[in-house]
C-alpha cells in the first residue's frame, strides 16, 4: 500500500515538472518573440565615463545606458541568446549590420511598460550627471565642406570693413576681391561643378563636449555650427543612387574657424588661403554629443541648426539649405578617397558666423558656444585663454 502511494507521489511529482517545464518554454518563447528586434523605440549612441570607465551608451526616453550592462540584463530577462556587442564606438559601428538587432531589442525592451522608471536599474544613468565624451576617438577622416549654404557665401562675399582682420578663406593682398570671406556668391549647380573640401586632423583637433578650446592672444575665433555625417562602411566611388546607404547616422561638430590675427604672414611663393592655419588649430573640432542612427531621422535635409553664443542666438538655419547634399557630397569625397566606418563629414555653416556681421564678432575667453541640431542634442564649448 505505502509502495503503490509512493509510487504514485513520484509519478504526480514527474507530471507537476513536466508540466512547469513546459510552461516556462511556453513563457520563455512567448517574451521572444515579444522583443522586436525592429527599430521601433528611437535611440542615440554615445561614448561617456561613469564611476571611472569608459562606456558605449544608448540615450533611451533621456536615460544613458550602458550597452554591455543592458544587453546582458535584456538578454536575461526576455531569454534571448547572448550577442556580443563592441565596447567602443567605432567597432560597434563596424559591426552595426551584426548586432543592430540586438541593439533595437535592447531600445524595444527598455522603453515599453516604463522600466526605465523602476529602481534598481545600475546601468541606466544620468546623462548631466556623467561625463559624456566625442563619440568616436578617433575616426580616420575628417572632411569639411566650404560655403555649402549660400545664405554663409553671401555674408563672406561682402566687403571686408576698413581695419578687419581676413577671415578663413580670404584671398592675399593683390589677389582679385572676392570679398571679406574670399567667397563668391554665385549660383553653382552640384551635377557639374565640385564641392569645395578641407580636411581636419581628427587627433589634434577633436574634443569632447563641454571641454574648452583655448584662445590664443589675438586671434579672432569664429563660431561655425555643422551636421556631422558618420559614414557606416567602407566607400569608394560611391553613385548618387547609393549614397544614403553607406551613412550610418549623424552627429553635431563645432568647426572652429581662425579668421587671422597673431601669426607671420604667408609667404608669397605660393598666392591662395591657408586653410590649414585657419581650420585645423588644436582642439578646433568638438563633436558630439550623440551619434543618431539614420533609421531614426525622418530626414536629414530639414534639420534645424542653431548657434548661441552665451544664450543669445546667432545662427538659426536648416540642413534643407546646403547647396551640396549628402548624396552630392558622399559621391564627391568617394571619388577621391576611400571612406571608412566613423569617418565624418562635416557638412558646411549657415549663415550667422561672427566674421560676415557688420562689424565682424568674434569669441573671448569666458564665452560659452552652444550649437544645437534638431533631435542630436546641443554641443557645448566654453572658450579660455590659451597659456602664453
Amino acid at each position: 500500500m505505502k509502495r503503490r502511494r509512493l509510487l504514485g507521489l513520484v509519478a504526480w511529482s514527474v507530471v507537476g515538472f513536466a508540466i512547469a517545464a513546459v510552461w516556462q518554454d511556453g513563457v520563455t518563447a512567448q517574451q521572444k518573440t515579444t522583443v522586436s528586434d525592429t527599430p521601433g523605440t528611437p535611440f542615440k549612441l554615445a561614448t561617456f565615463e561613469a564611476d571611472g570607465k569608459i562606456r558605449v551608451g544608448m540615450s533611451v526616453q533621456d536615460k544613458l545606458l550602458d550597452i554591455a550592462a543592458a544587453n546582458a540584463y535584456v538578454a536575461k530577462q526576455a531569454g534571448l541568446p547572448a550577442v556580443t556587442i563592441p565596447d567602443n564606438m567605432l567597432a560597434l559601428i563596424e559591426q552595426y549590420g551584426t548586432v543592430s538587432k540586438r541593439l533595437y531589442q535592447i531600445a524595444n525592451y527598455m522603453g515599453a511598460q516604463n522600466r526605465l522608471a523602476g529602481a534598481g536599474i545600475g546601468f541606466s544613468y544620468d546623462p548631466t550627471k556623467v561625463s559624456i565624451k566625442a563619440p568616436i576617438k578617433y575616426p580616420y577622416n575628417i572632411l569639411a565642406a566650404a560655403a555649402n549654404y549660400k545664405s554663409h557665401a553671401q555674408e563672406m562675399a561682402g566687403p571686408r570693413p576698413a581695419g578687419a582682420a581676413p577671415a578663413a578663406g580670404a584671398p592675399p593682398a593683390g589677389a582679385p576681391p572676392t570679398g571679406g570671406g574670399g567667397f563668391q556668391a554665385v549660383d553653382v549647380d552640384p551635377d557639374k561643378e565640385d564641392p569645395h573640401f578641407f580636411a581636419k586632423s581628427p587627433r589634434s583637433c577633436i574634443i569632447d563636449p563641454g571641454e574648452p578650446y583655448f584662445i590664443k592672444e589675438g586671434d579672432n575665433i569664429d563660431w561655425e555650427a555643422e551636421l556631422a555625417i558618420i559614414i557606416g562602411k567602407p566607400a569608394l566611388n560611391v553613385s548618387l543612387e547609393q549614397a544614403h546607404d553607406y551613412v550610418f547616422g549623424y552627429s553635431i561638430m563645432y568647426d572652429v574657424s581662425r579668421r587671422g590675427g597673431a601669426g607671420r604672414p604667408l609667404n608669397k611663393m605660393f598666392p591662395g588661403t591657408n586653410w590649414f592655419r585657419g581650420k585645423s588649430t588644436d582642439r578646433g573640432a568638438p563633436f558630439g554629443p550623440y551619434i543618431i542612427p539614420k533609421e531614426f531621422v525622418a530626414d536629414p535635409a530639414n534639420l534645424r541648426i542653431m548657434t548661441r553664443v552665451n544664450g543669445v542666438v546667432k545662427q538659426d538655419g536648416n540642413s534643407k539649405d546646403l547647396i551640396y547634399d549628402e548624396a552630392h557630397m558622399v559621391r564627391f569625397l568617394t571619388s577621391v578617397l576611400t571612406f571608412y566606418p566613423g569617418d565624418v563629414i562635416s557638412t558646411g555653416t549657415p549663415d550667422g558666423v561672427g566674421a560676415g556681421r557688420r562689424p565682424p564678432e568674434f569669441l573671448k575667453p569666458g564665452d560659452v558656444v552652444e550649437i544645437e541640431i534638431e533631435g542630436i542634442g546641443v554641443l557645448r564649448t566654453p572658450m579660455k585663454a590659451a597659456a602664453p
